[in-house]
C-alpha cells in the first residue's frame, strides 16, 4: 500500500481559487466530528473561506483514536483554523464579530448550546440579516427534536440497520453513511440558499438532520412494501430482482461480485464460463425463471466460477459490459489504478507536516477536479490572522490567545 501515491500536490493557495464557484463565500464553521465537517468541507472545496473556529485545546476530534482517527483530516480540508475559548467574554465576542462578516455559519452542536451563547438563528439573525444559518441535528422539529443522535442510533431507528443485517441482527453501514450525507444535504440548504439570496437580500436558516436523513435512504424499502404489501426483507435474506446478483467465491478463494441484470449480459456470462448448456436450459429462458431457479443455478454457477482466476474474468467482464468487483479493503484504495490514474487522489499535507493521498469530492466541474488549497491547519494557525482583519491590535490578540476573560477593546 502506498499512501503517498497521488502526484497532485496541495498548495497554500490555488491559481484558480477565484474562479471557483464559491469564491468570495465566508464561511464561519463551528462543529466537530463529522456531519458538520463534511458541510464546511464542501463549501471549502468548491471556493468559500471556511474559518473553523476550535477551542484553545483544539476540535476534540483531532485526539480521536479507533474509528475516530481518520475523522478530521478526512472533513477538514480546505479550512482556516481560528482558536477561541467561547466561555470567556471575550472569546465570544470575537466570534460574534467575526460572525458578522459572514456570508454562512454551520454548526452541530447538541440542542440548546448555541441559544446558551447567544448564536442561535434569532440572535445571529440579528445582527447579520445577511447570514445563511445552517444546523446540523439529530432530528427535525418533531417529537425527537431533543434527543441526541449518533449515526447508529438513526441507521437503527429508520430501518437501515434491519436491512443491512440478517434477521435479528440489525447491523449499522460501515461507514458514517449519515453523518456524511446529513452535511451534503446541510451544503445543499447552503448553495440554495445563497441563491435565493441574490434575490432577497436575506439570510435564510437551513437544517439537516440525522434522522430525516436515514429516513430518505430507506424511502426506497418503504415504498416497496406500499407497492407489493410484502414486507422487505433485509439484504441478506432479500429475494434478488436478478438470478445472478451475488457474491462468489473464485480459485484460489478470491471473492468477487458478478451480476446479469440483463438477457444480454446472461447470454455473455455463460459464453465466457463456457456455459452454453444454461442457455439452452428451458427453466432459465427469462430473467424471471431464472430468478425462481435461483437457488440450484448460483450454485452451478460457484462451481464452474471457482475453477477461474479474477485477472482472466476482468478483461472479459469488461469487453461484454457485465457488471463486476472484486472485494477491497479500503486501504487498498491508495494503490486504485483509476483513482490515481483520474486525479480522484489529491496528495494533503496535514497539520503534523506529513503527507496522505486523499479521496476528493466525486463531481468535477469542466472537467476538473475541486483540490486541496491548503494543509490541514494548525490548532489556532489563523488567529491572528483573522482577528487582524476584523481590527483588533496586537495586544488584544495576544490577550485572547492568552485566555484572558477581560473582553478586547472594540470587540462587541
Amino acid at each position: 500500500m502506498n499512501a503517498y501515491s497521488s502526484t497532485t500536490r496541495c498548495a497554500n493557495e490555488s491559481p484558480q481559487q477565484s474562479a471557483l464557484p464559491l469564491a468570495g463565500i465566508r464561511v464561519v464553521e463551528l462543529s466537530h466530528m463529522v456531519m458538520g465537517p463534511t458541510c464546511g468541507m464542501i463549501l471549502g472545496d468548491l471556493g468559500a473561506e471556511v474559518i473553523k473556529v476550535e477551542p484553545p485545546r483544539g476540535d476534540g476530534t483531532r485526539r480521536l483514536l479507533g474509528t475516530g482517527a481518520g475523522f478530521f483530516r478526512t472533513f477538514n480540508r480546505n479550512k482556516k483554523s481560528v482558536a477561541l475559548d467561547l466561555d470567556s467574554e471575550a472569546g465570544l465576542a470575537a466570534l460574534h464579530k467575526l460572525v458578522d462578516t459572514a456570508d454562512v455559519f454551520v454548526e452541530n452542536f447538541k440542542p440548546g448550546r448555541m441559544a446558551s451563547l447567544g448564536l442561535d438563528y434569532a440572535s445571529l439573525h440579528e445582527r447579520n440579516r445577511k447570514l445563511i444559518y445552517v444546523s446540523h441535528k439529530g432530528f427535525l422539529n418533531g417529537p425527537y427534536e431533543h434527543r441526541l443522535a449518533l449515526d447508529e442510533v438513526v441507521q437503527m431507528m429508520a430501518g437501515l440497520a434491519y436491512m443491512t443485517g440478517p434477521v435479528g441482527r440489525p447491523l449499522r453501514a460501515g461507514s458514517s453513511v449519515n453523518d456524511i450525507m446529513g452535511g451534503m444535504f446541510g451544503a445543499i440548504g447552503v448553495l440554495a440558499a445563497l441563491h435565493e439570496r441574490h434575490a432577497s437580500g436575506r439570510g435564510k436558516e437551513v437544517q439537516s438532520a440525522l434522522f430525516e436523513n436515514c429516513v430518505l435512504l430507506s424511502a426506497q424499502h418503504m415504498q416497496q412494501y406500499a407497492a407489493t404489501g410484502v414486507p422487505p426483507a433485509p439484504m441478506p435474506e432479500r429475494i434478488s430482482a436478478w438470478a445472478v446478483y451475488d457474491v462468489f467465491t473464485l480459485a484460489n478463494n478470491e471473492q468477487m461480485f458478478i451480476a446479469a441484470t440483463g438477457d444480454g449480459q446472461w447470454r455473455a456470462l455463460c459464453g465466457i464460463l463456457g456455459r452454453g448448456d444454461l442457455l439452452s436450459d428451458p427453466r432459465l429462458a427469462t430473467n424471471n425463471d431464472r430468478v425462481l431457479a435461483r437457488s440450484w443455478l448460483l450454485q452451478t454457477l460457484g462451481e464452474t466460477l471457482s475453477r477461474f482466476e479474477g485477472t482472466a474474468l476482468v478483461p472479459q467482464f469488461e469487453r461484454d459490459h457485465i457488471p463486476f468487483a472484486s472485494i477491497v479493503k479500503p486501504e487498498e484504495l491508495f494503490d486504485d489504478p483509476h483513482l490515481n490514474e483520474s486525479g480522484g487522489l489529491a496528495r494533503l499535507t496535514l497539520d503534523d507536516g506529513s503527507e496522505t493521498a486523499m479521496p476528493l469530492l466525486p463531481i468535477s466541474i469542466d472537467g476538473a477536479r475541486l483540490q486541496p488549497r491548503q494543509p490541514i491547519a494548525k490548532i489556532g494557525e489563523h488567529t491572528a490572522e483573522v482577528l487582524r482583519a476584523l481590527g483588533y491590535d496586537e495586544a488584544q490578540i495576544a490577550q485572547l490567545n492568552s485566555g484572558s476573560n477581560q473582553a478586547p477593546r472594540e470587540a462587541a
